[in-house]
């Protein structure tokens, strides 16, 4: 069964210009999500999703094929991860290329390893799951979480504020790094979270969102203090 690694880049970051290929701890930060899935060797293809020039050059002097450019349609504000998917694999199919499963990596996902891969998409197989999500712990149980009313705090659910942590249920978030998908139940669901999805715990030190350039120099530090020693300067 083929395996596909789809890396998404489109060229238009808003709150981050030129987002997908601003250098991070030294190289373009998208080389970090090329780099594990072609060390993971187990994809027939590593290909980089972009409707941008610059990426895809970028995206092939990483080692990433970019066959085809990303359509007027899946390369605004208000597609979908799953658009963007279905679209690659239907381009794919066009020159007679069909997978049996899928790895969607987003492109500013630099603590993702290619060991983290290997084992979710081994995972995928194992499980017989539709899809393989990384999640991280919520570090502070938002079951206890306050709003403001009146300029006053007031607690979401008074019930859980003098409740002990460790006695309130784990909640978990998705991680915004990677998704493992069996491709046929995609295309039956046309969707990431499916009935069957296996979940893959991740450390909190091996996961930043980077939507802001604040994230950006938290993530920085974060990958400089794990792995001082691979920064370039």
């Amino acid at each position: 069964m083929k395996s596909v690694a789809i890396i998404t880049a489109r060229g238009g970051s808003k709150r981050i210009p030129r987002k997908n290929i601003k250098p991070f701890a030294g190289r373009p930060i998208l080389e970090y999500s090329i780099e594990a899935a072609l060390q993971a060797d187990m994809f027939h293809e590593v290909m980089v999703s972009t409707d941008d020039e610059e990426i895809a050059q970028a995206a092939k002097k990483a080692g990433a094929k970019v066959p085809f450019f990303r359509s007027a349609a899946t390369s605004n504000d208000y597609a979908t991860t799953a658009d963007v998917i279905a679209e690659v694999l239907d381009a794919y199919e066009r020159i007679g290329m069909c997978f049996g499963t899928a790895c969607c990596i987003y492109p500013t996902a630099p603590f993702v390893t290619a060991n983290a891969i290997k084992t979710a998409m081994m995972l995928l197989e194992q499980e017989q799951a539709d899809s393989v999500i990384p999640v991280v712990k919520f570090s502070f149980p938002p079951q206890r979480c306050v709003v403001i009313k009146d300029g006053r705090l007031t607690p979401k659910w008074p019930e859980n504020m003098a409740k002990r942590s460790q006695d309130l249920e784990p909640l978990y978030h998705d991680c915004g790094q990677f998704y493992c998908l069996n491709v046929e139940r995609f295309r039956k669901q046309k969707a990431i979270w499916m009935e069957h999805v296996v979940p893959f715990i991740q450390d909190e030190m091996n996961v930043q969102d980077i939507d802001t350039p604040e994230d950006w120099k938290i993530a920085e530090m974060k990958y400089k203090l794990l792995r001082g020693s691979e920064v370039r300067v």
